[in-house]
């Protein structure tokens, strides 16, 4: 295993699980974890206790940030992972290709046009690979999608609707930590519709060219909560009377990870994941309309809402021979039970997901509508596409993939632009040209 790539993961909240179990144990012999790298050290050190009781995996090294440029040398580290809090994914993309290494980088690349450009102007300097993990074009659902377009099910296609509802659970979360925070993930219009906006250019073969969006906070937050009849507020749901019967509190001492993980490291960093999505600070909207012309003329419609009571997505895909429909549930409804506001993450990771049912129905011009059969294989994390998607980072093959579902930072610049446009539109009132935001 003389051979094996030596990976570090830079950012070690819950979405960094995913990389590290899958080096840990699954791609063991293709790869091998070097090295840790977050702010906090608690949670360095959880992560290091959790794999060794769960994999009887050894200690890996941990650095702080400030230590990036020792870490890959030390450990002579290959590849990157980074998954730290958005804002700053463009720091270590770009130092460790200046240094010679490649990257792999969870969604959302970065959150705005200068940082994008940054990273642009770099991989162009070192000739270095950027991976952007979109996890969504592997799904076999939605990779079905993608086949009958390619097919011509519905001849051209001329129009997209799209609507993608997170419900409260998922939804909620983003106003709990960091997210809530524009400044650090670029809202949701970019952390986490930059997955709907690289579908759709995906299915589409094409690159988003105008946008004009409105957006607004209409459900979550203190005023909003006031305008309905609110009167009992917490900042954090912790030690509060207030948020024990509250089925928006999540309650970190009531599971052990969340316990570990955050909880007892508040001492190092002052982060509080727990903070209540009706209080003070929220600066980024929970209800979304874009619209979007494409580089080939087609058009598109989208909406996000992150209140819902159910959540999945609907779209339609109207063509020049007929109307392809698309609807995946991703989750039928919530109860409002303390279980339910776990994180996200912990639905994500079920090994058999029950409960996504998809249905795609063509209705073609002067023809019965035809409803058509997905297969099956959505077991495991996103539909499925977590773990295809790993196939493809740690046993390669990507390049052979008709569907061309590995993207890289050309893809991930494209899937964020929508998003950047969005939000410059949110505060200008104006349509945004994509092209008047960075340079390839």
């Amino acid at each position: 295993m003389a051979d094996r790539k030596r990976y570090a993961i830079v950012g070690l909240g819950s979405r960094s699980r995913m990389f590290t179990t899958a080096i840990l144990k699954d791609y063991s012999e293709r790869a091998q974890l070097v090295a840790f790298c977050d702010v906090n050290q608690t949670r360095m050190d959880y992560y290091n206790s959790y794999y060794a009781e769960t994999l009887n995996a050894p200690p890996v090294p941990t650095y702080k940030p400030q230590d990036f440029d020792k870490m890959l040398d030390e450990q002579r580290v290959d590849v990157v992972i980074v998954t730290s809090i958005d804002r700053t994914h463009h720091r270590y993309i770009i130092r460790a290709m200046e240094l010679g290494r490649d990257v792999i980088t969870e969604k959302p690349m970065t959150i705005d046009a200068t940082r994008c450009q940054a990273i642009l102007d770099t991989v162009n300097a070192t000739g270095r690979n950027l991976t952007v993990t979109f996890n969504y074009r592997y799904a076999p659902r939605n990779a079905k999608i993608k086949e009958l377009l390619q097919a011509g099910a519905v001849g051209k296609v001329l129009s997209v609707h799209f609507e993608w509802l997170l419900d409260t659970v998922h939804g909620a979360d983003y106003f709990r930590r960091w997210h809530r925070d524009k400044r650090n993930s670029g809202g949701l219009m970019v952390h986490k519709a930059t997955h709907h906006f690289d579908l759709v250019n995906w299915w589409l073969d094409s690159q988003p060219e105008t946008v004009f969006a409105m957006g607004d906070l209409m459900f979550y937050g203190r005023e909003n909560a006031e305008e309905r009849g609110a009167t009992q507020f917490y900042e954090r749901a912790y030690g509060r009377p207030a948020a024990e019967d509250d089925p928006f509190a999540l309650h970190l001492d009531r599971d052990d990870a969340l316990r570990k993980m955050y909880l007892e490291a508040e001492n190092e960093d002052g982060y509080l994941r727990d903070r209540s999505v009706f209080g003070e600070g929220i600066s980024i909207e929970d209800d979304m309309s874009v619209l979007v012309r494409y580089k080939n003329r087609a058009m598109m419609s989208y909406h996000l809402t992150a209140y819902s009571p159910w959540e999945g997505y609907r779209v339609a895909f109207n063509g020049t021979k007929g109307r392809l429909e698309y609807e995946v549930h991703e989750n039928s409804y919530v109860s409002g039970a303390n279980d339910d506001t776990n994180l996200p993450e912990v639905r994500d990771a079920k090994e058999t997901v029950v409960d996504e049912p998809s249905s795609v129905l063509i209705r073609p011009q002067w023809g019965k509508p035809l409803r058509v059969e997905l297969e099956g294989g959505s077991e495991g994390g996103h539909g499925g596409g977590d773990r295809r998607m790993l196939d493809t980072i740690f046993l390669g093959g990507g390049a052979q993939d008709p569907l061309g579902r590995a993207a890289n930072h050309v893809s991930g610049a494209m899937s964020i632009l929508t998003g950047v446009a969005a939000n410059k539109s949110f505060a200008t009132g104006l349509p945004v040209r994509v092209a008047d935001l960075v340079k390839f």
